[in-house]
């Protein structure tokens, strides 16, 4: 019989398409306004920024038709955009010669990130495959976190020592090993939930796990306080030991997974507070940073925080505009503050459609969490979606002193190499589970009418679930009082 092809009437994906090109259209009309608004004319480099963007853009929609034609069609555009309108305030930037603002390195590790998404989805053709790499994953992933604690090899930027200097590049560790510690922590989960989940006894209402099973949570306790202490980074800190104790729940779904990961990072984050001086310097900034002593101090001061305020309160409800506003005047507005940079041009109104647009992308990845059939796929996506949830709110939290101010960036808009670099490759695994979520099965359906077209005699073997082939007519009819022709019939019916 003629084996199912779910490729045969894959989607077009049109709406991606046309959704591409809106985004690239936003991003586009804001460099436009940037070059009439500084210069009164079309910035230098609007065509190669326009036109390279677009090229990638769409290499990566082409990409998707032939290697997972199935995946969302919302997500790639969702970031596409994102990546635009940050190429947009970054140019405004460099075209006023803000020191360290530069379009056109933003643009390389853009046109990077989107080379290896495409990479990744090419040469990853399951997802499952990833789960062979459990421990390799957790190794990779904890020497990730070590690197920058290397002498000679890591080096101390803006207070926190979280980055490596390799042949004149800088790169930030802890972006990969996110996704490092994401795929860990989905193949360990996926093998010990139900031990996770019934095992203890309970206690005023939560169920406990056991002593022995606490092993793996304290580890990552305590490398998210090595982290805290030696590389000085309570957002790194907070985002490795905040995915692991959201995918615990994932998991599991025990809330007292949840008190107890809240406990245990509490307690260590006081304990640094009352031992580190730097732990102290973040906490006195985001509770009083009118401070003038504080606001006036060399290092470690809130001079960027208020900053921050001030351009943001300045742009409103609407925003001073494309080039109207003075992000001069906030230290690394195109990096850790470009939120407050956007703020202050786009207004509240365009700082909450950005947040609508990260939103979609976490909605999505939470969606196809639910609908992908495999459990490692469920964690995983679950995992990389709640990762960059937890980024945006730890990066955005900061900036508008819900928390105390971190290193990280924002995905997708920061310039940046690593950042970029990882959050695309977050991107294609995200992708490629959801062409799996999305993906028609090559079963047969209970219930599937007969074809009336004849059939081979015979009948061929077909393959369920990936065991060993079954007959058709010998089980498929079986109890029936089916014919071997008719069990193929009804197989035939649901591949067409």
């Amino acid at each position: 019989m003629t084996a199912l092809r779910p490729e045969e009437n894959a989607p077009a994906r049109i709406a991606e398409a046309v959704l591409l090109v809106v985004a690239l259209a936003l991003g586009m009309g804001g460099m436009w306004m940037v070059g009439y608004s500084l210069e009164d004319g079309l910035p230098d480099g609007f065509w190669t920024y326009s036109i390279v963007l677009a090229a990638l853009a769409f290499t990566a929609h082409i990409v998707l038709r032939l290697r997972a034609p199935y995946a969302d069609q919302v997500i790639l555009p969702a970031v596409v955009l994102l990546n635009s309108v940050s190429m947009a305030m970054i140019l405004r930037q460099d075209l006023v010669d803000i020191r360290g603002a530069n379009a056109s390195r933003h643009l390389m590790w853009t046109a990077l990130g989107i080379v290896v998404a495409c990479v990744v989805i090419f040469v990853i053709r399951d997802h499952r495959s990833l789960r062979r790499l459990t421990y390799t994953a957790m190794i990779v992933g904890i020497v990730l976190v070590v690197l920058p604690l290397i002498p000679g090899l890591g080096q101390e930027l803006n207070g926190a020592k979280i980055w490596i200097y390799i042949g004149g590049f800088s790169l930030q560790p802890a972006e990969f090993a996110k996704i490092a510690f994401a795929v860990f922590f989905a193949g360990y989960l996926v093998a010990n939930r139900d031990t996770l989940a019934l095992a203890g006894k309970k206690f005023m209402g939560l169920q406990l796990p056991r002593l022995r099973d606490l092993g793996p949570i304290l580890i990552v306790w305590a490398v998210s306080l090595a982290v805290l202490i030696g590389e000085k980074d309570l957002g790194t800190s907070l985002l490795f030991f905040g995915l692991f104790v959201g995918m615990l729940y994932l998991a599991t779904d025990r809330v007292g997974w949840i008190v107890i990961g809240l406990v245990m990072f509490a307690a260590g984050a006081v304990v640094a507070w009352s031992i580190f001086s730097h732990v102290q310097a973040r906490v006195d900034v985001w509770l009083d940073p009118l401070n003038a002593e504080l606001y006036d101090r060399d290092f470690g001061g809130s001079y960027q925080i208020v900053q921050g305020m001030f351009a943001m309160a300045y742009g409103g409800m609407f925003g001073a505009g494309w080039g109207e506003g003075y992000p001069q005047y906030v230290p690394f507005a195109f990096s850790d503050f470009i939120y407050a940079a956007l703020g202050e041009e786009l207004g509240l109104t365009g700082l909450l459609a950005i947040l609508l647009i990260y939103l979609v992308i976490v909605q999505r990845g939470l969606r196809h969490a639910v609908g992908v059939r495999d459990g490692f796929g469920k964690l995983l996506a679950g995992g990389l979606a709640f990762v960059m949830a937890l980024q945006l709110f730890v990066v955005v939290g900061g900036i508008t002193r819900i928390i105390p101010l971190t290193g990280l960036t924002l995905p997708f808009m920061a310039q940046g190499g690593s950042s970029l670099l990882a959050n695309w490759i977050v991107i294609a695994l995200m992708l490629r589970i959801s062409d799996a979520a999305r993906r028609p099965s090559s079963l047969p359906t209970r219930g599937a009418l007969a074809d009336p077209a004849p059939a081979p005699v015979g009948g061929d073997a077909i393959e369920v679930g990936g065991g060993s082939p079954v007959q058709a007519g010998t089980e498929a009819g079986a109890g029936r009082g089916a014919t071997p022709d008719d069990a193929t019939q009804i197989v035939r019916g649901v591949d067409r």
